[in-house]
Order: structure tokens, then sequence, then C-alpha cells
């Protein structure tokens, strides 16, 4: 019986590579002069730091921009609450989502499950959904489904068998 699986994941190479370009960039832009504005990536999450709240939107843009040219969802990103640092600095965390939570795969489950394919089933497992099915066609349709529909997560399709 053909079967795929629905993941959610996050290339953390892409995310390392897309920071220490944000950090090169900070370092040599001249509007981020004086600013000390930095960008740390740690595990499961990102700390951006800078001096005012205006360098700190600008900092996230230019994340955003060099996550996006590196093909990583910012459905991927989580941004916390800005707070305070020390010496009147202002720093954000934001946490990198990767995997599928239970309240997501009921979601996606009973998404697929409203669509109406006959001998069509799906099933948590960990953190992906596996999707199984009697026709080929059925879940190549599905597929296209899951990934036009807003989950608020990422959504990869793979493992695709026969």
């Amino acid at each position: 019986m053909p079967s795929f699986d629905t993941t959610s994941t996050v290339d953390m190479q892409e995310v390392r590579n897309a920071t220490d370009q944000t950090s090169r960039e900070v370092g040599q832009r001249y509007d981020f002069k004086g600013t000390d504005s930095s960008i740390t990536l740690l595990e499961e999450h990102l700390t951006i730091e800078s001096s005012s709240d205006d360098r700190l939107n600008a900092l996230r843009t230019v994340l955003e921009e060099k996550l996006v040219r590196r093909k990583i969802s910012l459905k991927a990103l989580e941004y916390l609450t800005v707070e305070d640092s020390s010496g009147g600095r202002r720093r954000q965390v934001v946490m990198l989502q990767s995997g599928i939570n239970s309240d997501k795969a009921k979601e996606i489950n009973k998404f697929i499950k409203n669509l109406g394919f006959k001998g069509v089933q799906s099933q948590t497992q960990g953190e992906q959904v596996r999707v199984s099915g009697k026709k080929r066609d059925d879940l190549q349709s599905i597929i296209t489904k899951l990934k036009e529909h807003d989950f608020g997560i990422p959504i990869q399709c793979g493992n695709f068998r026969d």
C-alpha cells in the first residue's frame, strides 16, 4: 500500500549559515555601527540583541532575508517577547520550531480526513504523520492539498513508498 510521511524539520546547517551571514552583514553595515548588535545561535533558539527597538527590528529583517534566501520557512520561527538587557539594550529570543506536536498532528489528521478520499488513513508516529492509501494519485493530491494549506508550521512530505 503506498504511503508517505509528513514532517516539519529545519535544516540547522542552513540556519547556522544564515546567522553567520547576518553577523557579517551587521558588522559591515553603516546603520549598525556603534549599536553593538549581535545574533547568537544555540541548540533550538536564536538570541538577537541590539541597542534599541528599531535596530532590533532591522536585525530581525536582515535575519529573515538570509533565512528566506536559504529556503528556510519563516513559519519555523517563533518570536518571543522583547525584553530589556543589561546597559539599556533590547534582546529577543527566537525559537526554532521543529517536529509536529500532538495538536498539529491532530489538525493534520482531521484535515486529511475531511478531504474525503476513500481508503486513505493517517496516523501520528512520534513527530511525523504517516499517510497511507490504496491509490497513488489520491496520495499525490493529498500532498498538494497539505502544501497549500497553512498549518502555521513548515510542512515537508517525503519518504513516498509504493
